[in-house]
């Protein structure tokens, strides 16, 4: 058994809108699995259905972790157990400075996983981790101290997003299209980051429009998603070949489906 399974995924909007419309996929520790697809074909909305949105409804299926049923867990509880999702977009939280929401992100995990006894980092240990985390990934210092992407550039909350992923050190990391808006610089630390990760201990799941981000992070599988579903899966070479022929090979009308969610 994966460590994440998920089995005949439906997912709707608030409003009833079927976006995904029934996925089966496998993914493992030590696994780099690539979902591509035209925008507008529902990547996105799975992405934050895996990790417990409220505003995301799943009407048919189950999601596992690590052998448990987690599909009515909240988002918080995914977290705990090892589940990560760095956004497309992500949000600003002014008041909150990197640093604090990095202590605060761990200890909440430590805590989850000592049966609900306080265990947080010690100050010294978190921090030397951190400094060598942003020296790695090229976070500029001075981002420590600053409200959590509160005026950050496109490619500071891309980095800072895989640094909250280096620090909490997930069991599965999801990336919902972290290329994008990245320069060629910003997208290999980037991948280098990700690549890192990926282990005996960890696996990825990203999600991604272009072909690019695939040539520093190396997929083991490549699955393509058209209209809510998952059409066709091989290996590296299959991103490839979606390079050279577009998506609408695989259904999609003028290389985009007919949903409206990434």
């Amino acid at each position: 058994m994966a460590l994440l399974e998920l089995k005949n995924l439906h997912v709707a909007l608030e409003d009833g809108t079927a976006i995904v419309k029934g996925v089966d996929l496998a993914v493992d520790t030590n696994q780099i699995h690539a979902i591509m697809g035209p925008n507008g074909s529902g990547k996105s909305t799975l992405a934050y259905a895996l990790m417990g949105h409220p505003a995301y409804e799943i009407t048919e299926g189950r999601i596992h972790f690590d052998g448990e049923d987690v599909t009515e867990l909240g988002a918080d509880e995914r977290a705990q157990k090892g589940l990560f999702l760095a956004f497309q977009y992500p949000h600003a939280i002014p008041g909150v400075t990197v640093t604090s929401f990095l202590r605060s992100a761990i200890n909440a995990i430590r805590k989850a996983r000592n049966d609900g006894e306080d265990d947080p980092v010690k100050i010294p240990e978190f921090r030397k981790e951190l400094l060598e985390a942003m020296e790695k990934l090229k976070v500029p210092r001075e981002l420590a101290q600053r409200y959590l992407n509160d005026g950050f550039s496109g490619g500071e909350k891309k980095r800072v997003e895989i640094l909250q992923m280096a620090m909490l050190k997930p069991r599965i990391a999801v990336l919902d299209e972290t290329d994008s808006g990245l320069d060629i610089d910003a997208l290999k630390i980037v991948a280098e980051g990700v690549g890192d990760l990926v282990g005996t201990e960890t696996g990825a799941l990203v999600i991604t429009h272009y072909q690019r981000i695939l040539n520093y992070v190396k997929p083991d599988f490549v699955h393509v998603f058209v209209d809510g579903r998952i059409v066709e899966e091989g290996g590296a070479e299959l991103a490839h070949r979606l390079e050279a022929e577009g998506y609408e090979s695989f259904g999609a009308a003028n290389g985009r489906s007919n949903g409206s969610n990434s």
